[in-house]
């Protein structure tokens, strides 16, 4: 889980705050001259940044104000937190390689580089022994 500086309250588990999207996203000066495609793309169209990104939190549990937030979405680190209405603060982060963290292999969902051996799996209502087949490091 993230802990999440509330600019507020302080330091918080994240499940006390909630998502609000991308920051920064200015209101069009004519919304009444706007087309529906036009529309649509403000209301609906965000970034999908990989690396740094602004984004709002709502601390919904705690003191109920918005706030922005500077977060990487590779690695989940929080660069920086700031007050709503407030400019984007400069920071400065090292590029991240475009390597990815996706796998179309067989344990995409592990952490491993091979799937876990089911040599051994037993799917037999008799056996005794204890399930030997979760991958290291995993809890039962």
């Amino acid at each position: 889980m993230l802990l999440i500086s509330c600019p507020n309250c302080g330091s918080r588990d994240e499940t006390e705050f909630h998502y609000g999207g991308q920051a920064h996203v200015p209101y069009p000066e004519n919304p009444n001259d706007m087309n529906d495609r036009e529309w649509a793309e403000f209301l609906f169209y965000r970034d999908n940044t990989k690396g740094t990104f602004a984004e709002r939190w709502l601390h919904s549990t705690g003191c109920r104000q918005w706030f922005n937030m500077l977060r990487d979405t590779v690695s989940y680190d929080i660069q920086a937190v700031y007050p709503m209405g407030s400019p984007r603060p400069d920071v400065s982060v090292p590029a991240v390689a475009d390597t990815g963290t996706a796998s179309t292999a067989a344990d995409s969902t592990t952490t491993g580089d091979t799937a876990p051996s089911t040599s051994a799996t037993s799917i037999s209502a008799t056996s005794t022994t204890p399930g030997t087949t979760a991958p290291e490091g995993a809890t039962k």
